[in-house]
């Protein structure tokens, strides 16, 4: 059998947490011999790490260790947890069109920074614009909104370097099961990040860290040729003879040659220019609820047992969700050792999301706890589905008191349809405790506040003390995706226009920071095989 160079995957190796990882390899070596795949110089080494804690009587730490060395170029059938693995790096085919100008990369998210640094290190100098500011600026407008109420619709949570991504946990962990996620996670440490993503099943940043390797990518975009632009917007588009020439921007014209629009999915004054000009867009289902609290050792306890608090497991994160009658409800974006985020980015409503720094030391946990909006919900436009989340957050604001203020309820009062009660141990960790009580039924529609405690009285039985009465919600958590999509061709431009690629997060085609840099790399790969790399334009 003809041999290649290559790397097995060996999966499902289960050890208790007192165990060394030296075992592992162990194991993986004794199952390679049984099977004939272990060749002479063959390199063994942890490739994921993850905690099986569905009884918390037996938490198990769960090992797939990656075999580096000669293998079959065909494995035999029936191999129990040994699987090749399959990464790629993005290798472009360049195409021969010319660029009549720079490629314009309208947001700086992940999609838009890996599609900006992959186009920079193959020649193409693309030019960079985002509406906020830089990692610092950001910081200093977020610490000034929590103090005072005063937002910058400009520069906040949402908007700014890095994209929403990067006031979160920078959660790294995906559905998606695509060959360049692995690139992905090495380009993160080699800009700075953690090496442990790499072996981690559910990898993480931190917001700590995650601005400043969001702002060493800026820093190599640049030293290969590209402009970076903060503050500066999008206003339109101009097209002639039915392809984008230029666009508008709050620093004047700039000509671009090609137009991608990784805007991210609260930029909903870009969407409303895109409807002006006829992009074809559709709406979709999304979805809203609140952010739950608990303290963070409870949820330890409830998932760990008696290994609570173990070195080797760390904080535990959960993923609950049911089927009512009516519709999902689900949790998201837990974030272990965090806190619940001021996450407007427009006057008079109240939006949050929750994150966490890389230690994820803080006192409690949160996540998003939500119910899902179908589009028969809100009018199936995609104008109306943007109406819907603003109507919530503006009820929010309401709900509040003003001047962002976020209402509370604990979860023994929202159970019993009441809202009185002040918080006890479980303090909040909104805005520096600038909190109302209030109930959920005066900012979400009762469709969702019911599904959602039926959720959380299942997910109370699944998850021990998830329901208990001191636990906190905090609303409104209304932008956990786009709710619409703008619709693309197979070669990833907007359908009618040839030279504009919509992409990521804000065009509807991620759910998340890897995901979005994923779409982030094709959407390059598109441009860079379409185009020639720039000469001396």
């Amino acid at each position: 059998m003809c041999n290649v160079f290559g790397c097995l995957l060996i999966g499902g190796i289960r050890l208790s947490p007192d165990a060394d990882a030296s075992q592992a390899i162990k194991e993986a070596r004794r199952r390679l011999r049984g099977v004939h795949l272990l060749s002479e110089g063959m390199r063994l080494s942890i490739y994921k790490k993850s905690v099986d804690a569905r009884d918390s009587a037996r938490v198990r730490l769960v090992y797939t260790v990656a075999a580096r060395g000669e293998i079959p170029k065909s494995l035999p059938d029936g191999l129990d947890g040994i699987t090749r693995l399959v990464e790629e790096m993005p290798l472009p085919v360049f195409g021969a069109l010319p660029l009549s100008a720079r490629p314009i990369v309208v947001g700086s998210g992940p999609c838009g920074l890996f599609c900006a640094l992959l186009l920079a290190e193959h020649g193409y100098r693309p030019i960079l614009l985002e509406r906020g500011g830089d990692v610092l600026e950001r910081r200093a407008a977020y610490r000034y909104f929590v103090k005072t109420g005063d937002l910058d619709a400009e520069c906040n949570v949402q908007f700014g370097v890095g994209g929403a991504g990067t006031f979160s946990d920078g959660k790294l962990v995906t559905r998606i099961k695509d060959p360049f996620g692995a690139y992905i996670l090495k380009t993160f440490v080699r800009f700075g990040a953690p090496e442990e993503i790499l072996s981690l099943a559910k990898p993480h940043i931190g917001t700590d860290i995650l601005g400043d390797v969001v702002s060493n990518i800026l820093n190599e975009i640049v030293r290969l040729g590209g402009e970076i632009y903060t503050r500066t917007k999008l206003l339109d588009i101009r097209f002639g003879a039915g392809r984008m020439t230029s666009v508008i921007t709050t620093r004047g014209e700039m000509k671009a040659g090609a137009l991608v629009l990784a805007i991210g999915h609260s930029a909903r004054d870009t969407y409303e220019m895109l409807f002006s000009h006829d992009f074809a867009v559709e709406a979709k289902a999304f979805s809203v609820g609140m952010r739950i609290e608990h303290l963070q050792e409870d949820v330890d306890r409830a998932m760990y047992g008696s290994y609570a608090g173990h070195p080797a497991l760390g904080h535990a994160e959960y993923t609950l969700a049911t089927n009512t009658k009516t519709r999902g409800v689900y949790t998201f974006c837990m974030c272990p050792g965090g806190e619940v985020m001021a996450a407007a980015s427009e006057e008079g409503g109240v939006a949050v999301n929750g994150m966490s720094y890389h230690a994820r030391d803080g006192k409690n946990a949160n996540s998003a706890v939500l119910a899902t909006v179908f589009r028969e919900d809100y009018g199936n436009t995609p104008r109306d589905a943007i109406a819907f989340q603003r109507k919530i957050e503006q009820a929010a604001y309401f709900a509040g008191g003003g001047n962002y203020r976020a209402p509370i309820v604990t979860v023994g009062d929202f159970l019993k349809g009441e809202a009185k009660t002040e918080p006890s141990r479980v303090l909040p960790t909104y805005g520096e405790g600038r909190v109302t009580v209030a109930s959920p039924d005066t900012y979400l529609p009762k469709v969702y506040t019911d599904v959602i405690r039926r959720a959380l009285s299942d997910f109370g039985r699944r998850l021990h003390g998830f329901d208990a009465p001191d636990a906190l919600l905090t609303g409104a958590e209304t932008r956990t995706s786009a709710p619409l999509r703008i619709l693309r061709t197979d070669e990833r431009t907007a359908i009618g226009y040839d030279n504009v690629y919509p992409a990521g997060e804000g065009a509807g085609y991620a759910g998340g920071i890897t995901s979005a840099a994923v779409d982030g790399v094709r959407t390059a790969l598109a441009i860079m095989a379409k185009y020639k790399p720039l000469g001396n334009l």
